[in-house]
């Protein structure tokens, strides 16, 4: 990786980002022995500008930044760095350093999961229930959406909120299986609903 230290004196701005929630925790320098000390070890090591040596993230806590991805700028002088964090990022015991809660939107997960499921549509591993979706053809999937559609139905007008909840997670996951089949993504579905949501938005 091509990082222009001399740009600022020997220093360059690495923005520290979790990989699981996107939430930006913290920012932090490093110089070119702190890069190299933390693709060495796989935890964010910085230089501290005020103390005048390295230091890494999580030494004196626990709260280590594990590292999973490392990406230049299109300048070659700032490192977006996405990481696994240990614990609470900021000093104060915060979650990051502008007080921001670092909880996970679950939504996300569902673009996760299409990845996943994805994945198993590539390599088909045996012995996998995805697997033998994909293996029974876009009909079998079909008909598994329009099952556990009427299941959730039958859960909404006479069951629990429980059980609608779990039928109606069969039926997301089913779906995306489809969706998969057919090359689309659950995004797709979500841009489709964002459309409909504009003004002057009129049904086809």
């Amino acid at each position: 990786m091509n990082i222009d230290f001399e740009k600022m004196s020997g220093l360059v701005p690495a923005i520290i980002q979790d990989k699981r929630t996107l939430k930006v925790l913290m920012l932090g320098f490093m110089n070119e022995e702190a890069y190299r000390k933390t693709v060495d070890t796989g935890k964010v090591t910085f230089y501290s500008r005020s103390r005048k040596c390295l230091w890494t993230k999580g030494e004196t806590s626990g709260n280590f930044l594990n590292v999973v991805e490392i990406k230049n700028d299109c300048d070659n002088d700032t490192l977006l760095i996405k990481v696994n964090p240990d614990g609470p990022v900021c000093h104060t015991g915060a979650d990051t350093c502008w007080g921001e809660d670092n909880t996970a939107n679950p939504l996300m997960f569902l673009s996760s999961l299409q990845d996943f499921i994805e994945k198993r549509h590539e390599e088909m591993p045996e012995g996998s229930y995805t697997t033998s979706l994909f293996k029974d053809g876009i009909n079998r999937m079909a008909q598994k959406v329009g099952e556990e559609a009427l299941e959730a139905v039958i859960e909404a007008v006479n069951g629990t909120d429980e059980r609608l909840i779990y039928e109606a997670s069969d039926l997301f996951y089913h779906l995306i299986v489809l969706l998969t089949e057919k090359g689309l993504r659950i995004e797709d579905v979500a841009e489709e609903l964002r459309t409909r949501h504009e003004p002057g938005w009129h049904k086809h």
